[in-house]
């Protein structure tokens, strides 16, 4: 029975891989995607570190030997956020055509899936395989923000086989490796103004892929029957990209021809998780999570032969000069029935992108998580989560000139103010394969 089960799930597995393949809207600071467990989303993952589902391996891979046996666990989200752009005075709004835009996210739907093997009393081997950074973006061919945002996609697929160990009744460690591969391309519009002939909307595409290597690392501590601390790291991934570089329209400017590359330090994060049972229905939850996109920097963009890549004469560098993100969240764990879970949460988080560097194509502000989700059993082996989530964010300007000190200004003003909120909705299954899991093994000395 055993053996048919995981042949099952090694399908299952096969399939999520491929279906890991679909667009992404970053829906944490920066480009980041918080959005990797339906469980922890219900109490806009409060606690999560500290574990509760499987997927909180994510976060924390110690977390896995609270999970018996044979389990696994695969997560869809459906995210759908919403963002639109009012240009000021002083832009190319005095140009026909050249005005704001209505909705420029768009929606997506994210898949992350899970699965541990308990190999002895105290050893638990894992995977898991996420997209923890993405971004999907499309604005109008002629706006008067342009030369800042005509596209982007980001899209990064992650895979974590990771091994957890149990010390003792109270101590648990875990530690993964981080294999991820990401596809990007960018696209900016370069408008070129001729007195007398008007303007020359031309656009730059950088695309590129490649891989970059991390690991990550976690323990859980459990110093009273009821409560339950973890800590986990997500290293530093320097993400490779190598592609090509190409600038299309009316009056294609001179660019780099051939392949280009360029390297985008992606951050190492820190999560903190509290879970504290009051009583027999309640549990209180906690997280702090700190982000460090500070290491981002610049990217510079190199030519194959080792120069900068240029278009018309000017070296292509993408300044994010982001500063750390952080974020923090409350919520609570009611038990209704045998059967039925409910939590709720709330979250706050600072985002990284602050006023000197924002630009229309990624005008993240700071937001505020408000959520509720469900656990049922639907048998003794079968859950199933269900959440959703709204994010307020904050009300956003950019302001990109010379006198603004913005790096990304290319000769071409734009300021305007940005309206933005999120919704989420999300389904995870979660199914244990078999009964004859080995009991704990409590090492106290």
């Amino acid at each position: 029975m055993v053996d048919r089960r995981l042949a099952g799930l090694g399908r299952a597995v096969c399939a999520l891989g491929l279906a890991t393949m679909a667009a992404t809207q970053a829906q944490a600071g920066g480009f980041g995607l918080r959005d990797q467990s339906s469980y922890g989303q219900g109490s806009s993952y409060a606690g999560i570190a500290a574990g509760g589902s499987l997927s909180s391996m994510f976060w924390n891979p110690a977390t896995m030997t609270q999970q018996r046996g044979i389990q696994s666990e695969v997560d869809l989200m459906g995210i759908f956020p919403y963002a639109s752009n009012t240009p000021k005075s002083g832009s190319l709004t005095g140009i026909p055509g050249f005005g704001g835009t209505s909705d420029t996210g768009d929606d997506a739907f994210v898949p992350s899936g899970y699965f541990s093997w308990q190999l002895n009393p105290s050893l638990w081997l894992g995977v898991s395989l996420n997209s923890p950074f993405g971004l999907s973006v499309s604005f109008p061919t002629a706006w008067a923000g342009r030369d800042y945002g005509q596209s982007s996609d980001l899209k990064t697929y992650n895979a974590t086989p990771s091994l957890a160990y149990r010390i003792n009744d109270w101590l648990s460690v875990g530690v993964g490796v981080q294999i991820e591969y990401a596809n990007a391309s960018v696209s900016r519009g370069v408008t070129v103004p001729i007195p007398g002939f008007g303007v020359f909307p031309d656009t730059a595409t950088l695309s590129g892929k490649g891989w970059g290597y991390g690991f990550t690392v976690g323990a859980t501590l459990t110093p009273t029957p009821t409560t339950t601390i973890g800590i986990g790291y997500r290293s530093a991934i320097n993400q490779k990209l190598d592609g090509t570089l190409a600038v299309t329209g009316p009056l294609p400017l001179a660019a780099t021809t051939g392949s280009v590359n360029t390297t985008l330090n992606m951050p190492d994060i820190v999560s903190l998780g509290i879970r504290q049972r009051i009583d027999p229905q309640w549990t209180l939850l906690g997280t702090v999570e700190w982000t460090n996109w500070s290491r981002i920097g610049t990217s510079n963009v190199m030519q194959g032969s080792g120069g900068a890549a240029t278009v018309a004469g000017t070296a292509v560098t993408l300044p994010f000069e982001y500063k750390d993100g952080w974020f923090f969240s409350l919520g609570a764990e009611y038990q209704w029935t045998e059967r039925l879970a409910v939590r709720a949460g709330v979250g706050y988080e600072i985002s990284p992108i602050s006023d000197d560097v924002r630009i229309p194509l990624l005008p993240d502000n700071d937001r505020t998580w408000v959520s509720i989700g469900s656990s049922y059993h639907i048998s003794k082996d079968l859950v199933v989560d269900l959440a959703y989530s709204h994010l307020f964010v904050r009300s956003t300007s950019v302001n990109i000139s010379g006198t603004s000190g913005n790096p990304w200004f290319d000769g071409i003003s734009y300021s305007g103010d940005v309206s933005a909120h999120v919704d989420i909705i999300s389904m995870g299954l979660k199914y244990r394969w078999d009964n004859d899991a080995p009991a704990p093994k409590l090492i106290t000395k």
